[in-house]
């Protein structure tokens, strides 16, 4: 455009993005995401949030007289003031709301798709649940270090993502073309683009590569999703055995199995609901989450049920990016 203003396509193509969570692929956006992870803006905040983290854990420790809690804390602070910078400095609450909203707001999908999984897992974990050993372990182990195996057991599950999700993106970058251009931008801002660069002979197709922030966008995308519906499943599996055990694991079934001195700490108005029990069900949920996670990701039965909810919007976000990035940087053809 003549003074320097995006064209309306473009303009439109923006607010598309940011409406569908891949605000990384705004310029504006991603040049405050760049000035946000310059050390000299991350690092006092890093700083502070360590030091806070470090003092309550501490202090927890001291006043509950159990060390085991300070790592604990330490690391869940840690994550609550990563995620809250990620959120505001990093720009990502509109990445992670769209996710989550697509993720819950396709329930209807979601939970048939997670019904195929469980009962499969069920049988699985229910073996360890119905298991002494399981109940002796989970029994002894206090609150901090029960808390320490599930936040571990959870950045596995985030790590292993990170390092198959990009997969996913690679697999789609590589597989455009002009029809794939057709049939992504269907219903979007840059329908009719896409149809005339196509029709001219340009060849939006050369700028399907996706790198950098927009690469990491996508890849937020997909996690937040995984996590969400592998939430749902964690969750699912926490209740299922809270109710499972309250109907059959009585009270001198509960004793044997942990075999603590003073017995099992139940609930006075629910007798076969201990504390014990919520152990031992937290901690075989979280292992469900864990082996749910690398299973959607690495088994082709669970891969092409658990990413088809996600494979069409990552399509067309990445034909939507081709065809943005061809009219931004040729003015004459938008």
């Amino acid at each position: 455009m003549p003074d320097g203003s995006p064209s309306p396509a473009v303009a439109e193509a923006e607010h598309w993005f940011q409406a569908h969570g891949l605000s990384y692929f705004v310029p504006d956006v991603r040049d405050a995401v760049r000035a946000g992870l310059r050390p000299r803006r991350f690092l006092p905040p890093v700083l502070g949030v360590s030091l806070l983290a470090v003092a309550i854990g501490a202090l927890l420790a001291w006043f509950s007289d159990e060390v085991t809690a300070a790592p604990a804390v330490i690391v869940s602070f840690a994550g609550i003031g990563a995620l809250g910078y990620a959120l505001t400095a990093l720009r990502a609450q509109g990445i992670v709301v769209w996710a989550l909203s697509h993720t819950f707001g396709s329930l209807r999908v979601l939970v048939p798709m997670v019904s195929r999984a469980l009962p499969l897992l069920l049988v699985f974990v229910t073996f360890l649940f119905i298991n002494a050993e399981a109940w002796q372990m989970t029994a002894n182990l206090k609150p901090g270090i029960l808390w320490t195996v599930v936040l571990l057991l959870t950045g596995l599950a985030v790590l292993f993502l990170l390092v198959r999700l990009p997969e996913e993106v690679d697999r789609v970058d590589d597989a455009v073309d002009d029809e794939f251009l057709r049939r992504t931008t269907r219903g979007t801002p840059l329908e009719a683009a896409a149809v005339r660069l196509v029709e001219e002979g340009r060849d939006p197709a050369a700028n399907a590569q996706v790198s950098g922030y927009d690469r990491w966008n996508l890849i937020l995308v997909l996690l937040v999703v995984q996590i969400g519906q592998v939430l749902l499943l964690a969750v699912t599996v926490f209740c299922f055995f809270l109710l499972f055990g309250a109907l059959v694991m009585t009270v001198d079934v509960q004793n044997a199995w942990t075999g603590l001195d003073g017995g099992v700490d139940s609930f006075s108005f629910l007798p076969t609901v201990s504390y014990e029990l919520l152990k031992v069900s937290l901690f075989l949920a979280a292992f469900s989450g864990l082996y749910f996670t690398v299973s959607a990701v690495t088994d082709e039965t669970y891969r092409s049920q658990f990413f088809a909810a996600v494979t069409e919007e990552l399509e067309r976000a990445v034909g939507m990016r081709a065809v943005y990035l061809t009219l931004r940087d040729d003015p004459a053809t938008a």
